[in-house]
């Protein structure tokens, strides 16, 4: 089955991960998900698995008798709740250039001049949402890719050393790699199959935190409201304006941390706010993280102690420091591309995948393309060639390193 073909079966499934739910997985679409995932792969003669958490581990046994590296492929099964992820509507497109009309109905048209990147895609067959949610191939196009590159090493024999697969819940809430058994994973090192562009290959992601903010206001009728009134709206809204106007997802690019309000709610007696931050340099982490213990404490000064009350928490780490020493593991990725005649990319991770946990817990874990592209957007799309090209990258992946050793 080609990898756009299982893509199209998995984006049926709502498995939007939900971070108000404390359990693990936060949604039950990811278990029905799971579930289909474990059967498909014991019909193609893999052992697979799925734990209490609704973690998948799924083995291919080696068919050499080298000393190859045990090689781990990793995606995740859920999806971000930043767009609808229910009744996904998809359809495969011929693309011949222009704007796209995803929905009359709704007049909604994806836009060259909003998403520059479509003439590169001209000529390809293009799965594209119709506008009202998101398509989900972060990352349900890496779990196609990579069964099908296993399917296409079974159906043809090629040479290989045992494999490991992993599908995880709750990556994009940031949980992925909490319950992850990298021991009894047992590869030497892997992958994750979570990027974007086709050829692109990341080892650097950001340091990353979230900020929760509750502000404590006093209410009280505003006809005489004057020398009484403490509008906690208003004191989030200030404390908001104390951060630095620039460092926001809109304004930065490449290596340049930022924070992020993702959500704010609030009335006059109480006010939330939550945000994250992310940084590729430490240093500069920690003074983002700084910048927000300071706008605290002005507007406890300004307000009285307990006015607002500032809860950070660290995420993950950037993987970098831990990949270095084993850059083997970057270097065959490119091979396989430059095999495959694909012009490999390094480039830094603008956010964060399971690797980047899973590599300071002791597997590293570079990521690999998908070829998706406006990922967590009503404008999400994939290109089939796109996929097949990145699945004959994972074979390649997995069958040169057949006659390596550990």
């Amino acid at each position: 089955m080609k990898s756009y073909e299982r893509f199209l079966k998995y984006v049926a499934y709502p498995t939007a991960s939900d971070e108000e739910c404390p359990s693990c997985p936060s949604s039950e679409g990811q278990w029905a998900l799971a579930r289909a995932l474990v059967e498909e792969l014991n019909s193609l003669g893999l052992e697979a698995t799925v734990d209490e958490h609704c973690y998948l581990y799924a083995t291919l046994e080696a068919n050499v008798d080298t000393a190859a590296p045990t090689i781990g492929l990793i995606a995740h099964m859920d999806t971000s709740s930043e767009a609808s992820g229910e009744n996904i509507k998809p359809r495969v497109i011929r693309y011949e250039g222009g704007d796209i009309l995803l929905n009359e109905e709704k007049a909604i048209t994806m836009r060259v001049e909003d998403y520059p990147v479509l003439p590169y895609y001209v000529s390809h067959n293009l799965i594209v949402t119709d506008g009202t949610t998101l398509l989900g191939a972060d990352d349900k196009a890496g779990i196609a890719e990579i069964i099908s590159a296993i399917e296409k090493i079974i159906d043809t024999g090629a040479p290989h050393g045992k494999i490991k697969i992993a599908f995880t819940p709750d990556e994009e809430i940031g949980r992925g790699a909490d319950l992850f058994d990298v021991e009894g994973f047992g590869a030497d090192y892997a992958y994750t199959v979570d990027g974007g562009r086709i050829g692109e290959i990341e080892y650097e992601n950001f340091n990353a935190a979230s900020a929760k903010i509750k502000v404590n206001g006093v209410s009280i009728h505003p006809g005489s409201a004057k020398g009484k009134m403490k509008n906690a709206a208003t004191v989030a809204m200030e404390f908001h304006s104390l951060l630095p106007a620039d460092e926001i997802p809109e304004k930065t690019e490449g290596y340049e941390g930022f924070h992020h309000l993702l959500s704010m709610h609030g009335e006059c007696e109480c006010a939330n706010l939550a945000y994250i931050i992310r940084d590729h340099d430490m240093t500069l982490f920690e003074k983002k993280k700084a910048q927000f213990i300071e706008a605290a404490r002005k507007i406890n000064e300004k307000y009285g102690e307990g006015t607002l009350l500032l809860t950070l928490t660290d995420s993950y780490f950037n993987m970098k420091e831990k990949i270095e020493p084993c850059m083997y593991t970057v270097e065959r990725a490119r091979q396989a591309m430059l095999d495959e005649d694909i012009t490999p990319v390094t480039v830094p991770i603008r956010g964060g995948t399971d690797g980047a946990r899973l590599s300071f817990m002791g597997l590293p874990c570079p990521n690999l393309c998908t070829g998706g592209e406006n990922f967590h957007s009503r404008f999400e799309f994939i290109s089939c060639e796109v996929m097949e090209k990145i699945t004959d990258i994972l074979v390649r992946l997995l069958t040169n390193a057949a006659g390596l050793d550990k």
